[in-house]
């Protein structure tokens, strides 16, 4: 029953994440002034290029292929689309002049909006409570989440209001949000049948697994390239220090 439910949560959350992404490098795209052609073009590719992606992922993570490494030799291909994919994407951004004209034409309240959906993580604890997952990763990690989309909730009501610490509220956003995909991609791994599987060892699990594997191999990528915009954007609007 919860694989079912599972299926359902995670094919939607790809779809809506991806839309909601397109709609934004649209919107980026728009207020940047960025010509019609070369914006199409560029939305075409990211379009086709998320499809491909997040199609890819789910024979790979029905092949267990997307399982942590049996031994220190093998390779982390759990791992791979995690960094891979958001590396790619944040170079995307801000190594191509396409990207970094429509990343200029976004500013930290379309970037916070975005990690508010981190809140979708809230799902794992339905997996705990279901006896699905186990609780030393479904509580870090959901509960975790759900910080991370409150945070992003008042650094966006924060910068809507242009409120004196809406600066250090996007940085309170970014550092919970970012602190909580290490939490749950070390207690993922720790949790997961792998070499280094030491916890919850007579329930393992399914995090790596169809249809969950979407999370850390898609999902989870798409949030840690947002908060490398927001970061950039950040370093870029650093106020100027005015000497006493």
């Amino acid at each position: 029953m919860f694989t079912d439910i599972a299926i359902i949560f995670v094919e939607t959350s790809l779809i809506f994440l991806s839309a909601t992404a397109l709609a934004l490098m649209a919107v980026g795209a728009v207020r940047a002034g960025l010509g019609l052609g070369r914006a199409a073009v560029a939305l075409c590719a990211l379009a086709a290029s998320l499809a491909l992606w997040a199609t890819a992922m789910g024979p790979l993570a029905k092949a267990g292929i997307l399982m942590p490494p049996s031994t220190l030799m093998d390779p982390p291909f759990a791992l791979m689309p995690l960094i891979g994919g958001a590396v790619i994407l944040w170079s995307l951004g801000k190594l191509t002049i396409t990207g970094r004209t429509v990343l200029s034409g976004l500013d930290q309240r379309h970037l916070m909006g975005f990690q508010v959906f981190r809140v979708m993580g809230a799902f794992f604890l339905i997996g705990w409570a279901t006896g699905d997952i186990p609780w030393e990763f479904a509580l870090p990690a959901g509960v975790g989440d759900v910080l991370a989309g409150l945070a992003a909730m008042q650094a966006l009501r924060a910068l809507s209001k242009n409120a004196p610490d809406a600066r250090a509220k996007v940085i309170r956003a970014n550092v919970v949000g970012l602190a909580d995909f290490a939490v749950a991609v070390g207690t993922g791994i720790l949790t997961t049948e792998g070499f280094m599987h030491l916890l919850s060892l007579d329930a393992p699990n399914i995090i790596n697994m169809y249809p969950l594997a979407l999370f850390p191999a898609f999902i989870v990528p798409v949030f840690i390239a947002f908060h490398l915009f927001s970061l950039d954007a950040l370093r870029r609007d650093k106020p100027v220090q005015v000497p006493a």
